[in-house]
């Protein structure tokens, strides 16, 4: 029986444990945290549940006036700038923290039902390589016993863990990092995040819905500097309208407390305060001290492991899946470089990954979900298509449920009318943008969108109608 011994317990390492064990080899997991990794327990599964809680809170906050509701106890009018009502975060983090728990327990249960062994402890590789091609992997338990496994093929998908500045160290109180906020029992009265990518804009947008007043400190132009630029001046402008306090172009230097506040010093010397301070300024790969560079394993200047779109490392039998190897910080990558990684070792069929077909959401509000090219590769050239904006404003659903804010947007080739790429900036954007991942993956027309039937009214409707004014200036650059 082939054997495969996996080192990391995240969706790559889960799903890459679930298809091999499936495909019929005998898979053990190696662990220190509980399956599901930091996207269960730590990252994704908690901070998709707290923002579940802002949405609520923001979806009342910004419409309730005006669908006509008036809150029991107030008699109308209200005033819409009053709030009218709170969250209480501790109980929103026992919540988050429960189900982090119970995800985790499902998927152990999933992978222990397949066959799959789980194991407790850190795994290191041994830097040889038996004459029969095994490798040999090096278990050590929280009590220091260690157990040596032998593998036919080693998975590694160890994940990622904050980036710290130095002179920003969390203290887990009132400086934090992203794994850090599930532990406070009130809501942060003035929260400072640093960073404005993904992590912080959703946070920033999150802790603003649950009643903090919130600085976003950002090192660039704008908020999510690496999203679509339209999609991204959208978001910041619900930002400021909600009263959020965004300082583009300012490098956070440092933070520290000073009593029971924090003190964060910008680069150019201006000095910021409040009562809490949230460190999002990235990630660093889990690849130190396993043992990769002794047994041939590459790494990359930033310390991921290079691999090919098969999952394969620059090590026979040694694959990597997941945010260890820098490839798409997201889950769905992840799981989708592990069961490519054992589909190719088993020898069952497999096709290399497509990153052009990843669809990809940020769970701010509203959402912004992408698909397939970008408004960058058009603008730079790297691909030529015809693009459509269509601004939710026109739509009728939007008008009726009190939604100001967002679009749709479709990249489509010339004269073929393949759709090549989209954007959608919407509620539950990450539910609407599936029609346009089938039509990346499938090579569809915007004619073959066009004539679906959608659902009248309905925000899916607009992804039609921008297909529609594509199939009429396909030929032109129009946007």
């Amino acid at each position: 029986m082939t054997r495969i011994v996996i080192i990391g317990g995240g969706p790559g390492g889960y799903e890459a444990a679930l298809v091999a064990a499936q495909l019929g080899a005998e898979v053990t997991v190696v662990d220190c945290d509980g399956l599901g990794g930091a996207s269960v327990l730590t990252d994704c599964v908690p901070s998709k549940t707290l923002i579940a809680t802002a949405e609520v809170m923001t979806n009342f906050d910004s419409s309730y006036d005006e669908l006509g509701i008036v809150v029991k106890g107030d008699s109308p009018p209200c005033e819409p700038t009053t709030r009218v009502h709170c969250v209480d975060l501790g109980k929103v983090n026992r919540r988050v923290k429960r189900l982090a728990l119970a995800q985790s327990h499902d998927i152990t249960a999933s992978v222990t039902r397949v066959g799959g062994r789980v194991m407790r402890g850190r795994g290191r590789l041994d830097p040889a390589q038996s004459s029969d091609g095994t490798r040999q992997v090096i278990v050590t338990a929280a009590d220091g016993s260690t157990e040596t496994l032998t593998a036919d093929a080693v998975l590694i998908a160890t994940g990622a863990h904050p980036r710290e500045i130095p002179d920003a160290l969390p203290d887990g109180e009132r400086i934090l990092n992203w794994t850090q906020v599930y532990d406070l029992d009130h809501t942060p009265e003035e929260l400072i995040v640093v960073g404005s990518g993904v992590t912080g804009a959703e946070f920033a947008g999150a802790y603003q819905a649950l009643g903090s007043e919130v600085t976003l400190v950002s090192s660039r132009d704008r908020v999510l500097p690496g999203e679509d630029p339209d999609a991204a001046a959208v978001l910041e402008g619900v930002f400021r309208r909600r009263g959020m306090n965004v300082m583009a172009r300012s490098r956070a230097q440092s933070a520290k407390r000073v009593g029971d506040r924090v003190e964060v010093t910008l680069a150019d010397g201006r000095v910021i305060t409040g009562t809490h301070c949230l460190m999002a300024v990235g990630s660093i790969p889990n690849t130190a001290g396993i043992g990769l560079e002794e047994a041939g394993v590459r790494l990359t200047d930033s310390g991921h492991i290079w691999t090919d779109k098969v999952s394969r490392t620059t090590a026979f039998g040694i694959y990597a899946a997941g945010d260890c190897t820098g490839v798409f910080a997201l889950a769905s990558v992840a799981a989708m470089q592990g069961r490519i990684a054992m589909y190719h070792f088993l020898g069952d069929a497999v096709a290399p990954l497509n990153l052009k077909t990843v669809s990809a959401n940020v769970f701010t509000d509203p959402e912004i979900a992408t698909v397939g090219y970008s408004q960058a590769d058009v603008d730079n050239g790297r691909i030529d298509a015809c693009v459509v904006k269509l601004p939710l404003l026109r739509n009728p659903r939007a008008k009726m449920q009190g939604i100001r804010d967002g679009f749709v947007k479709v990249f489509c080739r010339p004269g073929t009318g393949i759709v090549v790429g989209g954007v959608i900036v919407a509620p539950r954007a990450s539910e609407l943008i599936h029609p346009l991942s089938l039509a990346v993956d499938n090579n569809l027309t915007v004619e073959q969108i066009a004539n679906a039937f959608t659902v009248y009214p309905s925000l899916s409707g607009s992804i039609a109608e921008v297909a529609r004014q594509l199939h009429t200036r396909k030929t032109s650059n129009a946007r």
